[in-house]
C-alpha cells in the first residue's frame, strides 16, 4: 500500500467515532506504553534471579491464575456497578501491586504477588470492552476494536524496546515505571470518562424479559463454543511471552536482543492494523479466524528452525499476521453474540477465556522446553493452531445458519443503548464544563 493509501485508510478509519471511545482509546495507549512487567517478567526471572524455565512457567501461571478468578467477578461488577468504578479500582490496584512485585525477593513472595497483579490487571478488560460496546455503534464495533487494539500494540512497540535498554540498568525501574503509568490512565479515566452502562427495562433484560447471569451465559452455547477456541487460539499468543523469551535466552540471547525481537510484533501492527481493517471489516468473521488460526500455529512452529534475533524476529511476524486478523475479528464477534444488557459478563467470560491459557500455556510451555526442548513446543504450537483452524470453520457454518430477524432485533436494541449512553455521556460532560 502506497503512502497516500495508508493515509487515506487511517482517515476513514478514525472518522465518526465518539468523543467517549477516544479518551478510552488514550488511556488504553498510555498505559501499554508503560507495560513492562508482563512482557519481561519470565525473562526477568530466569536470567536476572535464575529461576528455572519450570518456576518462571509457574510464576505465569499463578498470574494467569488470578486473572481467571478476576475476569468473571469484573464481569459481574460491570454490569452491577458500572464500567468507571471497576476501571478506576482495577488501575489503581494494579499500580500498587506492580510496584511491590519489583521490591519481594523471596520465591514464595514473588509467585503471590503475581498472582494479584494478575487479578489486578486483568480486572479492567470485561470494563474496557463492554465499555466501547456501549459507546459505539453495532456497525463501527470491528473498527473501534481495532483501532484499540492498535493503541496498545503502538504502546507495547514502545515498550518493548524501551525496557530492553531499561533493563540494563535496573529491573526495579521497569515496575516502578510500569505502576506510574498505570496511575496516569486512572486519571485520564477519572476526568474524562462518563459512566456508559445502559439503564432502564431494556438494559436490565433481555428481549424475552429474562434477566441476564452468569447461568445464561454458560448455557449459551454458540458464544461459549467461540470461548472454547479463544482459548485454544490465546494458548498460542502467550507462548510469546513465556516460553519464546526461555528459549532465546537459552540460545545465548539478551533481553535487548528479545525486545527487538518481540518489538517486531507491535511495530507490524502499528503498520498494518489500519489498512487490513479496512479489508476485513465486513468479510465473514469465521472465515477470518480460520486463516488466522494457521497463521498464528505455523508461525509459533516457525520458531523451531529459528538460532538468531533475524529468524526469530521472522517467526514472530508470521504469527502477528495472525493476532492482526483475529484480534479485532474475534473482539467484534463477541460483541454481536453479547446482549446489552449481559455485555459485562460476556465479555468477562471472553476475558476468561484468555486468562485460563494465562494459566496453562506457561505451565505446558515450561515444561515442555524442561523435558523434551523447545522445538517440540512450536511443534506442538502448529498442531493446536490447525485444530482451532478446523473448529472454526464449523462455528463459522453455524453462524451463517442464524436466524436474520433475530439478528436485526438485535442490532435494534443495540443502536438504541448506544444513542442512549452518547446522551448521557453529552450530559455529564456538559455539566463538568458548566461547573
Amino acid at each position: 500500500m502506497s503512502v497516500a493509501g495508508w493515509r487515506l485508510a487511517a482517515k476513514e478509519s478514525v472518522s465518526g467515532l465518539p468523543r467517549a471511545f477516544w479518551w478510552l482509546w488514550t488511556s488504553t495507549l498510555v498505559n501499554r506504553l508503560g507495560g513492562f512487567v508482563a512482557t519481561f517478567l519470565a525473562m526477568y526471572l530466569t536470567v536476572e534471579r535464575g529461576y528455572s524455565a519450570t518456576f518462571a512457567g509457574l510464576v505465569g501461571a499463578l498470574h494467569g491464575l488470578g486473572g481467571a478468578v478476576s475476569a468473571v467477578v469484573s464481569g459481574v461488577l460491570t454490569d452491577r456497578l458500572g464500567r468507571r468504578p471497576t476501571l478506576l479500582v482495577a488501575q489503581v490496584s494494579t499500580a500498587v501491586t506492580v510496584a511491590v512485585l519489583g521490591f519481594v525477593q523471596d520465591p514464595v513472595a514473588i509467585a503471590a504477588v503475581a498472582f494479584l497483579v494478575g487479578m489486578t490487571t486483568n480486572a479492567s478488560r470485561p470494563a474496557v470492552q463492554a465499555m466501547m460496546a456501549d459507546i459505539v455503534a453495532p456497525e463501527d464495533r470491528v473498527r473501534a476494536f481495532s483501532l484499540n487494539y492498535w493503541a496498545i500494540n503502538l504502546g507495547f512497540a514502545f515498550s518493548a524496546m524501551a525496557a530492553g535498554l531499561i533493563a540494563r540498568h535496573g529491573y526495579l525501574t521497569l515496575f516502578l515505571a510500569d505502576a506510574g503509568m498505570t496511575l496516569l490512565c486512572a486519571l485520564i479515566i477519572f476526568a474524562k470518562l462518563p459512566e456508559s452502562r445502559p439503564e432502564g427495562e431494556s438494559a436490565a433484560r433481555g428481549a424475552g424479559g429474562k434477566a441476564v447471569g452468569l447461568g445464561t451465559v454458560l448455557r449459551d452455547r454458540r458464544f461459549m463454543a467461540l470461548v472454547a477456541l479463544t482459548y485454544l487460539l490465546a494458548t498460542l499468543f502467550q507462548q510469546g511471552y513465556v516460553a519464546l523469551p526461555v528459549a532465546m535466552g537459552a540460545d545465548g540471547l539478551s533481553s535487548a536482543d528479545f525486545g527487538l525481537a518481540i518489538a517486531t510484533n507491535g511495530v507490524l501492527i502499528v503498520v498494518l492494523q489500519l489498512p487490513v481493517t479496512r479489508y476485513i471489516e465486513h468479510r465473514d468473521p469465521a472465515r477470518l479466524l480460520v486463516i488466522a488460526s494457521l497463521l498464528t500455529g505455523y508461525g509459533f512452529g516457525l520458531t523451531a528452525f529459528a538460532g538468531s534475533v533475524g529468524m526469530y524476529a521472522l517467526a514472530v511476524a508470521v504469527w502477528t499476521l495472525g493476532e492482526i486478523i483475529s484480534s479485532p475479528t474475534q473482539m467484534g464477534l463477541v460483541a454481536r453474540l453479547s446482549p446489552v444488557h449481559g455485555r459485562g459478563r460476556y465479555q468477562g467470560m471472553n476475558v476468561l477465556a484468555w486468562s485460563l491459557a494465562s494459566l496453562t500455556a506457561p505451565l505446558a510451555g515450561g515444561a515442555v522446553i524442561d523435558r523434551y526442548g523447545a522445538p517440540t513446543l512450536w511443534a506442538a504450537s502448529a498442531v493446536v493452531g490447525t485444530v482451532a483452524a478446523v473448529g472454526y470453520a464449523v462455528m463459522g457454518r453455524r453462524l451463517r445458519a442464524d436466524d436474520a430477524p433475530e439478528a436485526v432485533e438485535r442490532e435494534t436494541v443495540e443502536t438504541e443503548a448506544v444513542e442512549a449512553a452518547g446522551t448521557k455521556g453529552a450530559q455529564v460532560e456538559g455539566a463538568a464544563v458548566a461547573g
